[in-house]
């Protein structure tokens, strides 16, 4: 199923709970949700419900909406993947790899190995760029945690994601959904971060690949 199917099917499930749960429910449901995402871990299980798509599917059911507002959506959004972060930050630095081992199974295992590999590549950068890839969100703010990244330096980085990420997608699918001039440009905005997060999805598996045939190479020699 593509990502524009379930937003799709996500904005009409959206749109009939506003109608029948109210504003305030909407915001705290999406807040929740977002934070839930990295914060709880739930985004390794439903990253459509908790990432991207459900940001932008948020903003379009807003732009189409009176009675929703798109910078209480936002802005709300932001301060939620902020602390998200925050909060898989703060337990991996306390709770350390142990805890992540002993609670994954081979295919989770597989891709703690890869966000190790992620954060190993792009520094200060990877808890920006991991927004956009839904495995690495999950799990890069624990691995930067685990890795003792200064506080500071994440505490920016952390700031910048969730700027790009929970204010900019929501605010991208409101466009999308309320102006119809922009319409066009709003939807090449999603495409392009969804290539992106693609595209540094392989780059990190091709790195990775690439760090494990040297180890071979140097363990044969």
């Amino acid at each position: 199923m593509s990502s524009s199917v379930v937003a799709s099917a996500l904005q009409n499930d959206l749109s009939s709970f506003v109608a029948s749960a109210g504003v305030i429910l909407f915001y705290l449901v999406v807040w929740g949700l977002v934070f839930a995402g990295t914060g709880l871990f739930v985004g390794a299980f439903i990253p459509f419900i908790t990432g991207d798509t459900l940001l932008f599917a948020a903003g379009l059911v807003t732009g189409a909406t009176p009675e929703l507002n798109i910078w209480v959506l936002a802005i709300g959004a932001g301060i939620a993947a902020f602390i998200g972060d925050q909060v898989g930050f703060v337990m991996g630095r306390n709770l350390g790899r142990p805890y992540l081992d002993k609670r994954s199974g081979r295919r989770m295992r597989a891709i703690i190995d890869r966000v190790d590999s992620f954060y190993r590549h792009y520094g200060w950068w990877s808890v920006v760029v991991a927004r956009f890839v839904p495995w690495a969100r999950v799990f890069i703010p624990w691995v930067a945690g685990i890795g003792r990244m200064n506080y500071y330096s994440f505490l920016s980085s952390n700031f910048v994601g969730a700027v790009l990420w929970g204010v900019g997608l929501t605010v991208t699918g409101y466009f999308a959904a309320s102006i119809p001039q922009v319409r066009t440009v709003a939807y090449v905005i999603a495409g392009v971060v969804i290539a992106l997060s693609i595209i540094f999805s392989v780059r990190a598996w091709i790195l990775d690949r690439r760090d494990k045939l040297e180890k071979l190479a140097a363990s044969d020699a």
